[in-house]
């Protein structure tokens, strides 16, 4: 139903345990409804510890919830308070819980996991499902290799979720590249939920970006070296900076962003070398990354979602260094991407030489652009999600569902 005025409300669950990936998707989706629709509000629940170093735009608001980190091993720790795993789950389901009750959202979109972290969200979305809320589950292009994917969601038993709670699916990208449900025994009822958008178009902020930046990068152009959060980014960066050791003379001269979750160790590493390299430069963290994507002559990068969508709004050549644990994830997105002649792909086979990184980088220059790859509707995602948004937002389908509700007595 309508709040008072024909106000709207969504309310978005950010999974954040690892990097920056979850949140800044959700940012983008936000950014781009409040822009659309003048009446809507947003409100983003997030474990992220660094979302308050994002700017949010009018209407768009988040509410902290205590952090978890997953581990190597792929179990999870409290981020920062020693009270143990199972107390800060409930901590944080008691925290999701009141906060859509007393936010009354008209539409509840969920990130990646049906049931969230360790089902912290089952609870909210079985109260907003008697409410007659709208529920989406958002997932990205790809999760992982089909066989592990089964495993998981049959572990986390998210079927149930997918058949009984979720009235739509929206997967961020394009079948044609990478078909996120692949593999999973899903009766039709589900399947019919699903839509696939295409990605997220990204665009320059029109915040400037840190005032600290190397002046020579003004004057010529660079190459910018992303690892997104940068917890697992060392050995990208690394394989980077031997490249430059081994040859000063490679076309651009280079901005590494090192990602706020890298190691302070190995920060400090990575500053001394780039110290001694007068064409490389280095900075630990940009909110506004997308300006300096924007102003950058290629990219070197991980496989990560939020990066491929930049790369291809962007329309910069690209070589993807790819995550192969503990998820395929990365992998599967650029190896697919690569065979379309949207990337070039580069893994670390034969021990990452540096010979191996700088001839890549030798050859980045003259690499085609993603747009010389005709794709319709690769960049549509924001606009699809926009239209599909509308139909819930109207209110018509949620009035029906109450009505529905009150006819059986409930």
């Amino acid at each position: 139903m309508r709040k008072s005025g024909g106000q709207f409300r969504l309310l978005i669950y950010s999974h954040d345990t690892f990097g920056l990936g979850h949140l800044r998707r959700c940012r983008t989706i936000a950014h781009a409804l409040v822009d659309r629709f003048p009446r809507l509000s947003v409100l983003i629940l997030s474990g992220s510890p660094i979302i308050g170093s994002f700017s949010f735009r009018n209407r768009v608001d988040f509410v902290r919830i205590p952090g978890v980190i997953k581990l190597k091993d792929g179990d999870y720790q409290p981020l920062s308070l020693d009270i143990g795993l199972d107390a800060i789950l409930s901590m944080r389901g008691h925290i999701i819980r009141h906060t859509a009750e007393a936010f009354a959202p008209d539409l509840f979109l969920v990130d990646k996991e049906p049931l969230g972290l360790r089902g912290e969200v089952k609870d909210t979305l079985t109260m907003l499902k008697t409410r007659g809320t709208p529920l989406v589950l958002g997932l990205r292009d790809v999760m992982d290799e089909p066989g592990q994917l089964a495993e998981e969601w049959e572990r986390k038993n998210a079927a149930p979720a997918l058949i009984d709670l979720y009235d739509a699916i929206w997967v961020y990208g394009l079948p044609q590249i990478c078909n996120a449900l692949e593999g999973l025994p899903l009766p039709a009822s589900v399947e019919a939920k699903v839509r696939y958008t295409g990605y997220l178009r990204r665009e320059r902020s029109n915040l400037p970006v840190a005032p600290a930046l190397p002046a020579p990068l003004g004057a010529e152009p660079y190459l910018l070296v992303t690892t997104g959060g940068g917890g697992d980014g060392a050995a990208l960066i690394d394989w980077v900076l031997r490249a430059y050791e081994a040859d000063p003379d490679l076309p651009w001269p280079a901005l590494l962003v090192l990602g706020p979750f890298m190691r302070c160790a190995q920060q400090a590493e990575f500053m001394d070398r780039v110290a001694r390299l007068t064409r490389v430069h280095a900075i630990t963290f940009e909110a506004n990354i997308e300006n300096l994507m924007a102003s950058a002559a290629g990219i070197v990068a991980m496989g990560g979602y939020n990066t491929f969508c930049e790369i291809l709004s962007f329309d910069k050549p690209a070589l993807i260094v790819p995550r192969v644990t503990p998820r395929l994830e990365q992998y599967i997105r650029t190896s697919r991407a690569q065979t379309l002649g949207l990337v070039r792909m580069l893994c670390p086979d034969d021990g990452a030489i540096p010979e191996q990184m700088a001839a890549a980088l030798q050859q980045l220059p003259g690499q085609p652009r993603p747009s010389e790859v005709r794709i319709p509707g690769l960049l549509d995602g924001l606009d699809v999600i926009g239209d599909l948004a509308r139909s819930w937002l109207g209110g018509s389908a949620r009035e029906t569902r109450q009505l529905s509700l009150v006819a059986e007595g409930r």
